[in-house]
């Protein structure tokens, strides 16, 4: 990281200040003598040697882990994309292979077995732990990482030191993220991985192997999220911009080799399990890609009554900085590049905050909520590079040697006047986002759901209860059997391992735990409707839309 800015005569700084030096032409006196060259450029100020860097990023990272931290087991509710991961983790864990059930290459397998190394110490001492809610805390490492990397990504992006503490504060304390970087998504992984690339692309000291692990970094982000890949073309301008000019073909190059080689390991793993291409009696990555591909879109983001559009409503009910002003910010970084030094630097985080909001406007395209994570980091260091410049342009531009001290205050003065307007439109907004997250439990029902299993079922193991993946993992730890005692509701009739062991149907299901998502989806799945529509509630928890019912079948009943 650099914590200087390159000079007017230096337009690509070289790691070494001396070598530098002997590059710059030798002013003659008349005379003849030689006059001594400029200055070199200060030597790089690297981040683990700086101690006003270290210092406010500490200070930032102790208040976002705080924060985020914060009564996180209990908002937002459990989902159950959360349980899903956790449950495949375990099964990683357990040395049950890839997931708790067949493993149908819905997505990579990376991020859980990367979830699975973050929890195995937790749940090797606490084996009752390893559900949802207390393993979010796994995701404060994640989170902290991710936010050490956007102030490392904005130094080397040539960002003053107060603007890379803004990056950090804005991506780290928005509402958005406090709510979403709690939840164990896939989504939280990749972006610290393709973090972690652009820092290395856009490393000061623009060694090979800098670009060469950047090109890792990549492809373990898109293993982790294959969504990811719409954001390499960015990355590949960062590493364009930011390699020496003699080795820059060479460099990037490797860069891609190696993003490509890793991610070709994923259709290899396929290929070697003969998984590749559809067949009988198997799952296949092609008829995963093709579901994926398939999955019916949730409508145009702008119009109302679309799924996409509750999903945008519900980021902007919890910030409205990020997503426009940062989108905004993003496309005025583009325009402007050519006439902007901060703009140039900050040309591959800029694309890639645009081409991630030109997907989620896709019409026929399906928008789910933690989608916005991915953008989070690229909005925010936006919005800190358009901070820097108008600070800059205030500041320094137009300005006359021997300017007036009248003047130099005014300029301050507006500077003064800009950020308190900024912080008196941003700090109400986020206190009321974030203190929902602070203080709200969202998840004493299915708190109460799980106790309830553990206490009143009597004999657990011979027991058969669908339930929601954000509660399939209480339901083992309480004794039921995995995967077929404890049913995750979907596989009752999507999995024929697990429909070939209820020749009955519903009738030999003893308990549905019916959540907000078994109603949803119930309406398409025979067997869990079935299920619902054949049983009686024996406990509540909750109420409203919100509630959990535990219902006993009545196996006797029905045609």
């Amino acid at each position: 990281m650099t914590a200087t800015l390159p000079t007017a005569t230096d337009p690509h700084p070289q790691s070494n200040g001396a070598a530098h030096a002997q590059s710059l032409p030798v002013r003659r006196r008349p005379g003849g003598l030689g006059v001594r060259p400029p200055a070199p450029a200060r030597p790089l100020v690297r981040f683990r040697s700086s101690r006003p860097d270290l210092l406010l990023c500490g200070v930032l990272l102790l208040a976002i882990v705080l924060v985020q931290g914060w009564n996180i087991t209990n908002f937002p509710t459990l989902s159950d994309d959360e349980g899903t991961y956790l449950a495949q983790a375990w099964a990683v864990q357990q040395g049950d292979g890839l997931a708790h059930y067949t493993y149908w290459y819905d997505h990579p397998p990376l991020g859980w077995i990367q979830i699975a190394g973050l929890t195995y110490l937790p749940s090797l001492f606490v084996p009752d732990a390893m559900t949802v809610a207390p393993m979010r805390f796994s995701m404060l490492a994640v989170s902290a990482v991710s936010a050490v990397l956007i102030y490392v990504l904005a130094r080397r992006l040539w960002l003053p030191r107060w603007a890379a503490g803004l990056a950090m504060g804005l991506f780290g304390l928005s509402p958005l993220s406090v709510v979403l970087q709690r939840e164990i998504f896939l989504d939280n992984l990749a972006v610290m991985w393709m973090l972690l690339a652009f820092c290395c692309a856009a490393s000061p000291s623009r060694h090979l192997w800098h670009l060469f692990a950047s090109g890792l970094a990549a492809a373990t982000a898109v293993l982790t999220k294959e969504t990811m890949l719409v954001v390499l073309p960015a990355l590949l301008v960062t590493m364009w911009r930011h390699s020496h000019r003699d080795t820059r073909k060479f460099a990037v190059t490797g860069a891609i080799t190696a993003c490509t080689l890793i991610g070709l390991s994923y259709p290899l793993f396929a290929l070697l399990n003969s998984e590749l291409l559809p067949g009988a009696g198997h799952v296949s990555l092609i008829d995963g890609i093709s579901y994926q591909m398939s999955r019916p879109g949730s409508g145009f983001i702008l119009t109302p009554g679309t799924g996409s559009n509750g999903v945008f409503t519900s980021w902007l009910y919890y910030d409205t900085v990020l997503p426009l002003g940062g989108l905004a910010g993003a496309v005025l970084l583009l325009v402007t590049h050519r006439w902007s030094v901060t703009a140039r630097a900050l040309a591959g985080p800029a694309l890639a905050a645009v081409i991630l909001g030109l997907v989620a406007m896709r019409p026929s395209g399906y928008l789910p909520a933690m989608y916005v994570i991915q953008a989070l980091p690229f909005l925010a260091l936006v919005l800190a590079g358009g901070a820097a410049s108008i600070t800059h342009a205030v500041l320094r531009r137009g300005r006359k040697p021997g300017e007036g001290r009248t003047l130099v205050i005014g300029r301050w003065a507006l500077i003064g006047v800009l950020a308190a307007s900024a912080a008196v439109y941003v700090v109400p907004r986020w206190y009321d986002g974030n203190r929902t997250a602070l203080t709200v439990d969202a998840n004493a029902p299915y708190r109460q759901a799980a106790a309830w299993l553990g206490r009143e079922v009597p004999d657990p193991a011979r027991t058969r209860v669908l339930v929601d993946d954000a509660l399939w993992l209480d339901a083992v730890h309480h004794g039921f059997e995995p995967g077929l005692g404890a049913i995750w509701f979907y596989k009752a009739d999507l999995d024929p391992a697990v429909t070939q062991t209820l020749p009955r149907g519903w009738r030999d299901i003893d308990y549905v735990v019916s959540s907000p998502t078994v109603r949803r989806d119930a309406v398409d799945l025979p067997n869990v409707k079935a299920a619902l529509e054949h049983s009686t509630p024996v406990a509540v928890f909750g109420t409203g839309e919100d509630r959990i019912e535990i219902r006993r079948t009545d196996r006797e009943s029905g045609s």
